[in-house]
């Protein structure tokens, strides 16, 4: 891998900077962000880039090729996307598939990635969000582990990870479930569903994952966290790109076609 130095960075910079007459980046305690023009000077050379990508992979004829790099939660990647999206890469040979698991919001705008499904409707942006399904959620335990729950014994979770505990379904849990015991805590949804089978609590899931594990049942506690909107995003300027929109449109058909899974 080619290494270059700050200095050398910071003198191209510099010179780029003069060509255009413009200031592209300042620098704050925390460390350099772009201005306007250096945001807009970043989406000219991505359209160069994308441009050059599509000529050396034949996209002017409109096949889908190269790498699409898709953000998603660690629940939705591994309970969901993981058993589905390889299949594109069969159905188009010229096609790279990057799926990314991560708890926090990934920026399109910054190139981060090409495709983002997030829950709930970004409220800022220039992106388009495009609807996908409603994800629905329920305490999903062994048989056992179900049945002494709902006989009134004492209920034993299955949780996040401490410094998880900002997350809108472990804060649902802490609130309505204060003294409740959890026995054993997993960075995502569809690990706490993994340690479910072994009976030693219940896990509170979305349906897509609980339903689909054979080792496990729903349960009935009562109460129960509100459902939540799911939304594939794009870069509003990559409507043309024909790799990124086929895709989008697999991944939204793969949505829809599972969608009783989901609620």
């Amino acid at each position: 891998m080619l290494s270059v130095s700050h200095a050398t960075i910071a003198r191209r910079l510099h010179s780029l900077e003069d060509s255009l007459g413009e200031k592209l980046v300042e620098r704050r305690p925390d460390g350099y962000v772009l201005t306007l023009a250096g945001t807009h000077a970043l989406q000219a050379a991505s359209d160069m880039e994308h441009a050059a990508e599509a000529l050396k992979n034949g996209l002017h004829d409109g096949t889908p090729s190269g790498l699409i790099r898709i953000s998603s939660s660690p629940g939705l990647s591994s309970g969901f996307l993981i058993a589905r999206l390889p299949s594109l890469t069969v159905r188009f040979p010229g096609l790279s598939i990057d799926l990314a698991p991560a708890l926090r919001s990934v920026s399109l705008e910054r190139h981060e990635a090409d495709i983002a499904i997030r829950v709930d409707k970004p409220k800022d942006g220039d992106v388009i969000a495009r609807p996908l399904t409603t994800i629905g959620y329920g305490f999903y335990g062994t048989e056992e582990a179900c049945r002494a729950a709902e006989a009134g014994g004492d209920r034993v979770f299955i949780g996040f990870n401490e410094a998880d505990a900002y997350l809108t379904q472990a804060a649902w849990m802490t609130k309505h479930f204060p003294r409740a015991r959890v026995a054993f805590r997993a960075k995502d949804q569809f690990l706490q569903s993994v340690a479910a089978r072994s009976g030693i609590g219940l896990a509170l899931i979305p349906h897509y994952i609980g339903r689909a594990d054979p080792a496990l049942r729903i349960c009935d506690l009562g109460a129960l966290p509100s459902s939540r909107d799911v939304y594939l995003l794009t870069r509003s300027r990559d409507r043309k790109n024909a790799s990124v929109q086929v895709v989008a449109e697999a991944v939204a058909d793969m949505f829809d076609e599972a969608r009783d899974m989901f609620v």
